[in-house]
């Protein structure tokens, strides 16, 4: 499954940017390991200009810290994935 960002407005570092522990898509991380694999697999943090272009693996470990100073920070994303979902869940189509 991947993902993909496109960036209506500029985010910085003071707009609570987008963090990701690199790495960390490479195997399924248990929720009582989260901590454990950010520590090891550090943590970034993704600025962008308006029109950045990101693509990236789904399953990522990603958050947000809140704003230190909002401002407007629009995001079209699109997920994809070549597989049905598990459970009898369905995509929501737009």
């Amino acid at each position: 499954m991947i993902t993909v960002r496109i960036h209506l407005d500029p985010v910085d570092a003071a707009n609570a940017p987008l963090l990701i522990a690199p790495g960390s898509h490479r195997s399924k991380v248990a929720e009582a390991a989260i901590d454990a694999t950010v520590r090891a697999c550090g943590v970034s943090s993704c600025l962008a200009e308006r029109g950045d272009v990101w693509a990236y693996a789904t399953p990522i470990l990603h958050a947000s810290e809140p704003a230190m100073q909002p401002k407007r920070r629009r995001v079209l994303q699109l997920d994809h994935s070549a597989e049905d979902l598990p459970g009898g869940l369905e995509w929501l189509g737009v």
